[in-house]
C-alpha cells in the first residue's frame, strides 16, 4: 500500500490539480459518492476529498482538489512518485443509482469531478446521463472531455458567455425539464450556492433531486460534529449519514451559515504557510 502519486496534471495552475494514486485497496471497493481522508505528513491534519474516478484493474483512485488551505497547500507540494502518508477509505454511503430513464447530473467547480464519478455510475446502470457543467470562464472548466466519454450529452454554460451557454448551469438545467418527461433524477455536487439553485429549479417539477454536501466535512467519521446538518428538520451528519441527501430537504440557510464559520481559520492557516514558505526560501 504505497499511496504513491502515479500522476499529477494542474488543471487550473495555482488552483487546481488532479492526482492518479496508487490505492489498490481502496479502488477495490470504492463506489459512486465515495470519499477518501488523507493525511500529508506526520504533523498534518485529516482531510476528506471525494473519489473523482477508480481503475480496479490498475488499482488506482483519482481526486481532484482546490488549493484554498494549509493541507491542501502541502498536498500541492507533492509529486509523482512521492506518496501520501495516510490514505483511508473508501468512507461514506454510496450513491444510490436506480436504473430506467434519463438522469441529469449538474456539477459545478471542483464538484465536477466528484460528479463525474457518479454520472459514470448512473451510465453504468444503463441511464441515460445528460451532464450540465458550468464555470465563471472556459478556462475554469473541468472534467469536459472525461464526461464526453460516456454521457451522450454535455452541455456547458459559462458566467461570461466564454464557452458555450452564457448564464448558469439552472438555464440549461430548467430547459432541459421542460422538454424531458423522463427524469427520474437530477444530482448536483458543486458550491452550496450552486446546489441549493438546482433544487429550487427542481421542485416545481417534483424531480428528485440529490446534493453531495462533500464540501462541510471536517473529520469525515462523524466525532467532530462539524458537518452537522439539518435534512427533513432532523439532524444529520454529513460524513456518516451522506454526503448525499434530499436537495428538498436540506436546510441550505444553515449550511451556508456553517460553512462560513470555517473560512477564517482556513484562510489564517494558510496564509501561515505561505509566509513560512517565503521565510525558509530566503
Amino acid at each position: 500500500m504505497s499511496n504513491m502519486i502515479l500522476k499529477k496534471e494542474q488543471l487550473i495552475p495555482g488552483q487546481t490539480s488532479k492526482l492518479v494514486i496508487d490505492a489498490p485497496h481502496i479502488a477495490a471497493k470504492a463506489e459512486p459518492g465515495s470519499f477518501i481522508i488523507l493525511r500529508v505528513c506526520e504533523h498534518g491534519e485529516r482531510i476528506p476529498l471525494t473519489i473523482a474516478d477508480t481503475d480496479r484493474e490498475k488499482g488506482t483512485i483519482t481526486i481532484v482538489y482546490l488549493v484554498l488551505g494549509k493541507s491542501t497547500a502541502l498536498l500541492e507540494e507533492l509529486n509523482e512518485g512521492d506518496s501520501i502518508l495516510d490514505l483511508c477509505g473508501p468512507l461514506g454511503r454510496p450513491t444510490h443509482i436506480s436504473s430506467g430513464g434519463t438522469v441529469i447530473c449538474v456539477g459545478g467547480g471542483t464538484g465536477i469531478a466528484a460528479m463525474h464519478h457518479i454520472a459514470k455510475g448512473h451510465h453504468n446502470a444503463g441511464n441515460h446521463v445528460v451532464a450540465i457543467i458550468g464555470a465563471r470562464n472556459k478556462e475554469l472548466l473541468l472534467f469536459e472531455n472525461e464526461l464526453k466519454a460516456f454521457a451522450p450529452e454535455v452541455l456547458v454554460s459559462t458566467d461570461d458567455g466564454s464557452y458555450g451557454h452564457k448564464g448558469l448551469v439552472t438555464d440549461l438545467l430548467r430547459r432541459r425539464l421542460e422538454q424531458d418527461n423522463n427524469v427520474i433524477e437530477v444530482v448536483a455536487v458543486g458550491p452550496v450556492p450552486m446546489m441549493e439553485a438546482v433544487a429550487a429549479t427542481t421542485r416545481p417539477f417534483g424531480v428528485k433531486t440529490t446534493v453531495s454536501l462533500n464540501s462541510i466535512m471536517v473529520d469525515g467519521i462523524g466525532m467532530c460534529g462539524a458537518c452537522r446538518v439539518t435534512v427533513g428538520n432532523e439532524t444529520r451528519f454529513a460524513c456518516v449519514d451522506g454526503p448525499e441527501f434530499d436537495g428538498h430537504q436540506v436546510d441550505f440557510a444553515e449550511l451556508r451559515q456553517r460553512l462560513n464559520a470555517f473560512r477564517p481559520l482556513e484562510r489564517e492557516s494558510y496564509d501561515h504557510h505561505c509566509r513560512c514558505k517565503c521565510h525558509e526560501s530566503k
